[in-house]
């Protein structure tokens, strides 16, 4: 390798690239000390120094040795990848001597300088204070500006400012020189960000510097220090530049800074309550001044309408970011040309919305003026970052921002009027914006939303302004529950609501969706109401008159009705419960009305779309008693689809799901209907093998397990679910053709363990299907695979509950003459059996087994880690992992086990060759490998 470097040293250059990927790999797995006096580094110093001719090829070698630290396809044991880490890190400043040194010879030096932040992505060895004067820094510094060193210039900057704020390098406290050289380097720049002479490609590497200042620097910017504004401010201006690309590199500091400046946990260091109110009060009156200096002369008489307390107009610079993204929501002038996928695509990108850990939405934003492309998809961006909308309202207030979008939303509307010929994109963006905050605006706000609800229905019928509008309300509908005067704006509300079931598909499922929500928050207040609640329901389920509401969408008005129902009086319930049954109970009378030969030849979806309104009714009608009613009533024809559609997976899984809600809701009140429910799947599961009846006798163990008076009836219930599911499991083969059934049948036996130990742990079923699950254990279906591996860690925790304590020996018989088995099926599992994906779940089954049986576990993983050839463990490894297994069969921290595991994993799957000899040491599917102890 060492004579080909040197070969192609003026070479192809990606051919030189792979001759020193290959050198670095090698250097990966060879000990520094076999590289002569102090390792690959001091090694290239050398033949540096004895063949300058070759240098471009070494230096290339320089450049990729320290990306090979990161990259896990070299087959390198753990151990031996974070050696060479620590011997790369330890050879830095001989690195950054020879990069220096290069630096003489004028075309290495954009070679030299891609290496330098190659080495710099270490993040490791050398002080801020040594490096604000390096050479190599310097260089780069004064290259941002250089035509030809600019991309690699950028590079080394940008490494430098993670360099700065990185834990592993000290974090920026200690690097505070170095910054203080970098930061105003990277402030020159700000000029070039309006500079139309300048590429594109060139503005965005301006554009990243600044960025990574703000995503790196944000605690020390929300100081608010005289340098942290000067950053602040040309984030701004990257935030207001015309390419989305570009000021979208900026969101991630808007949010990050928004955290700093508005959560109390970016003050505790200073103490007190007084102290911490008093910095964030300092804060903001920093802040303040330079936000309202920026405010850019587009959005000036939206500020002048800002009628606010002035502490918060420190943020109003949020804004002006704020609203260059709401424009960017409009639906493109061209829309109705777009194909029916691109449409499509539009649609998900604005409406889909992921609810944060703290309840935030994340909206996926667009750039501008994308829609001349060829496609929707291919010049969309789409943003994965906390939503901008969201970190201003966060900041001002949602009832500053509402009063801003108002503005707006009056400007737009001033335009259009009621006049569907005139333009209604702007008013459709700020109803937008204002249904994007709705979490954050007070439920008794009394001045804006008032006049926004009052606006509404004076909004042109086009059908995308109507779909938002629609789903404006339903965002609302929390504050139309609080509001003094909700009760008269209800009857605007509906009509717009019915408006929109009659306009098109789409805006009937907004309405839809608005009127679930609405009925969900609005519930207690809108009892009074149900005749009309009715009339709209039977019309949309009905498909009466010319709603357009879409079968699938109608479900939100079945939920709607039940959770209104269950704020009734029980009796009252039980009528209301009747009649919101009756339409679907006469379609699907009809239905079952044409006889066995007819009903076996139907779609489907023409039971499906039925019996999901009962699933519906009976999940949200919270009167057990009334559903209990329900369900015996309308049991007959169940049974009636059972007996016919038993081959049908789709419609049995429909109707064991509401089934399952019926047994959910009305517990011990279903009577004989539970009985002869049971008595139905039982049978058909022995003829039809449909998963969804495993489930929803998992159900049923869930409610009825505890109950005596039920043990007889379960316990043959699941001695005949269980033998015939282990008839169909035999072998691996049919576990991968039949990964549901396994699936279910081992989230019942998990439900039986925890429900009913009394019925199930007895039972001649128990040891069958822990065989069973043995041999499924390697599916590499995962719900399967995590459902078997659940169902044994069940198992080995049995103790842990009290049920379950005084099954324990009858376990021990079962599990401990399988025990050495059962440990080299699941080390077989972490060492490349199952993908690494399930790593914890295997892990934690055996920390279980190992908690459960102690030092017996050890000698079980003993005898199997010494199956495995010392070519793939070696003995230090080996020794290690078993050492891991005593400490934690001696009571020490699971963690030590869980690290070990962890490294055994890594270690054996390093390369597809090692995997095989481990694979074949350990031979998972061969049950009777291992020897048994008895002991």
């Amino acid at each position: 390798m060492k004579t080909l470097l040197k070969k192609f040293h003026k070479g192809p250059p990606k051919v030189r690239t792979q001759i020193s990927i290959a050198v670095a790999a090698l250097a990966v797995h060879v000990p520094a000390e076999d590289w002569g006096d102090g390792g690959i580094v001091k090694w290239l110093r050398d033949e540096m120094n004895c063949h300058p001719e070759f240098i471009p090829g070494f230096l290339e070698l320089l450049m990729v040795l320290p990306e090979e630290v990161f990259n896990y396809k070299i087959a390198a044991r753990p151990e031996r990848r974070r050696q060479f880490e620590k011997e790369l890190t330890s050879e830095m400043e001989v690195a950054l001597n020879i990069l220096t040194a290069c630096l003489n010879i004028n075309e290495l030096k954009e070679q030299v300088l891609e290496a330098f932040a190659s080495w710099l992505r270490l993040r490791h060895g050398i002080p801020g204070a040594a490096l604000a004067s390096h050479p190599l820094v310097l260089t780069a510094l004064s290259s941002l500006n250089s035509e030809l060193l600019s991309e690699a210039s950028v590079n080394v900057v940008s490494e430098l400012i993670h360099y700065t704020a990185a834990g592993s390098s000290g974090g920026t406290s200690v690097h505070i020189p170095l910054i203080q050289v970098i930061v105003p380097q990277v402030m020159n720049l700000k000029v070039q960000l309006r500079d139309s002479s300048k590429d594109e490609e060139d503005v965005k590497a301006i554009a990243r510097l600044f960025a990574d200042m703000g995503d790196s620097y944000v605690e020390l910017i929300a100081t608010g220090s005289d340098e942290s504004m000067l950053i602040v401010n040309a984030l701004l201006e990257v935030a207001s530049h015309p390419e989305y690309d570009i000021a979208s590199m900026t969101f991630n500091f808007w949010h990050n800074l928004q955290v700093n400046l508005t959560k109390r946990h970016a003050y505790l260091s200073f103490g007190n309550e007084a102290s911490i109110e008093a910095e964030r009060n300092r804060r903001l009156q920093v802040f303040r001044s330079s936000y309202e200096s920026l405010v850019s002369l587009e959005y000036h008489s939206l500020v002048a309408h800002l009628h606010c307390d002035m502490d918060m107009a420190f943020s109003v610079r949020f804004l002006s970011m704020f609203f260059s993204v709401s424009s960017r929501v409009q639906y493109p002038e061209d829309y109705k040309e777009l194909s029916y996928e691109d449409l499509k695509d539009f649609k998900q990108t604005r409406y889909v919305v992921v609810r944060s850990a703290s309840s935030f939405f994340i909206f996926i934003l667009m750039r501008p003026g994308i829609y001349a492309s060829t496609t929707l998809t291919e010049s969309m961006m789409l943003i994965a970052v906390a939503d901008v909308l969201i970190d201003a309202a966060s900041v001002l207030g949602g009832e500053t921002t509402l009063k801003i979008l108002y503005m707006k939303l009056v400007e737009a509307v001033a335009r259009c009027g009621s006049d569907e010929r005139k333009e209604w994109r702007p008013a459709e963006a700020a109803l937008y914006c204002i249904r994007a905050i709705s979490n954050h605006v007070s439920v008794v706000e009394a001045e804006v939303m008032p006049q926004v609800m009052n606006m509404l229905p004076k909004l042109p019928h086009r059908p995308q302004l109507l779909q938002t509008v629609c789903l404006t309300i339903g965002a609302y509908s929390k504050w139309l529950d609080a509001a003094p005067g909700g009760l008269s704006i209800f009857p605007s509300v509906i009509d717009i609501l019915m408006s929109g079931m009659s306009i098109s598909e789409d805006c009937a499922a907004a309405a839809a969706l608005a009127f679930r929500h609405i009925c969900d928050d609005c519930r207690k207040k809108l009892c009074g109401s149900l005749d009309g609640l009715f009339h709209i329901y039977h019309r949309a389920v009905n498909g009466e008159g010319n709603f357009k509401v879409p079968a699938e969408d109608s479900l939100h008005l079945v939920e709607a009705l039940s959770m209104v129902i269950t704020e009734l009086p029980p009796d009252h319930a039980k009528k209301a419960l009747e009649a919101l049954c009756l339409p679907v109970v006469t379609s699907l009378q009809e239905v079952v009305n044409q006889g066995p030969e007819i009903l076996d030849k139907k779609v489907a979806r023409e039971f499906t779309v039925h019996i999901d309104r009962f699933a519906y009714i009976f999940r949200y009608v919270n009167h057990p008693e009334a559903v209990a009613d329900a369900i015996q009533r309308l049991w007959p024809i169940f049974k009636a689809i059972f007996d016919v559609r038993a081959w049908d997976m789709r419609t049995m899984e429909s109707l064991c799901r509401a089934c399952k809600y019926a047994v959910r809701t009305s517990g011990r009140f279903m009577g004989i209907t539970i009985g002869a429910m049971l008595e139905e799947i039982q049978a058909l599961y022995q003829l039809h093998h449909q998963p969804c009846f495993l489930y929803l006798s998992s159900e049923v163990i869930k409610i009825f397990g505890s109950d005596p008076s039920c043990a007889d009836y379960l316990k043959n219930l699941i001695e005949a679910l269980f033998s015939h599911t282990i008839c169909l499991l035999k072998n691996i083969q049919e576990f991968t053709a039949r990964p549901d059934i396994a699936d279910d049948c081992f989230l019942l036996a998990s439900r039986c363990i925890r429900y009913c130990p009394q019925l199930f742990i007895p039972s001649a079923a128990f040891p069958s299907l822990v065989d069973c699950s043995m041999i499924g254990i390697t599916v590499q279906h995962r719900e399967a695979s995590n459902s078997i591996l659940t169902f044994l860690s069940d198992i080995f925790d049995l103790g842990k509950s009290s049920p379950g304590e005084q099954y324990q020996s009858i376990r021990d018989t079962v599990i401990i003459p399988r025990g050495a088995c059962i440990t080299r099926i699941l080390i077989a599992c972490l060492t490349g059996a199952l993908p690494n994906s399930r790593l914890e779940t295997v892990t934690y089954a055996l920390l279980a087994l190992t908690r459960t049986y102690g030092m017996k576990t050890v000698e079980w993983a003993k005898e199997c880690i010494s199956l495995v050839p010392s070519t793939a463990v070696t003995e230090v490894e080996r020794a290690r992992f078993l050492q891991a297994f005593s400490n934690v069969a001696a009571g020490a921290d699971i963690n030590t086990l869980t690290v070990s595991m962890e490294e055994l994993s890594d270690v054996c799957r390093r390369n597809r060759t090692v995997q095989e000899i481990v694979q074949g040491a350990f031979r998972p599917l061969e049950l009777n490998l291992a020897p048994v102890s008895s002991s």
